[in-house]
């Protein structure tokens, strides 16, 4: 099972067991995330649904990141991270919300470096963003994205308290 999968694992487990749901909010990713957790049996239980933003207007209009801090800062940004995963949050009626934003590559993106990547954790409580640093070629870069969601998220399920 890889690092990703077990992962999953847990994150499904963990919030099945806190009766919490979770949305995803992807770009760079473009889905793995999501994908991850539900080939993971029982996702179904916590699993709320997930939107791949790969463009900006889509980050704008379906997951109501601001276009001026679009505009400002580029998709490749921790602010845009955190909004991203809020809008999941709201977008799929979620309790926690994860995303990604990065650069892949092969070129640069927005200024910013490929293998340059912020991954986004939304709860009620509010949005936090990480940032990353990963290297190898564009499926690498994107493997390695996935799995830290993952861990970002199984992180922020073990923080958030049980919802009755």
């Amino acid at each position: 099972m890889s690092t990703a999968a077990a992962t999953a694992t847990q994150a499904v487990s963990l919030a099945i067991g806190k009766n919490l749901t979770v949305g995803t909010a992807e770009s760079l990713t473009a889905g793995m995330v999501a994908a991850t957790l539900a080939n993971t049996p029982g996702a179904s239980g916590m699993l709320q649904g997930g939107v791949v933003a790969y463009q900006n207007s889509v980050k704008a209009s379906v997951l109501g990141v601001s276009e001026s801090l679009l505009a400002a800062s580029g998709s490749v940004d921790g602010g845009v991270a955190e909004a991203m995963a809020d809008g999941a949050r709201h977008a799929c009626g979620a309790d926690v919300g994860v995303s990604t934003t990065g650069v892949a590559g092969p070129e640069p993106h927005d200024g910013k470096a490929v293998g340059t990547v912020y991954i986004g954790i939304a709860t009620q409580a509010g949005a936090e963003s990480f940032e990353y640093s990963f290297s190898g070629d564009r499926q690498s870069i994107r493997e390695q994205a996935c799995e830290a969601a993952l861990a970002r998220l199984l992180a922020a399920l073990s923080e958030v308290g049980y919802r009755s």
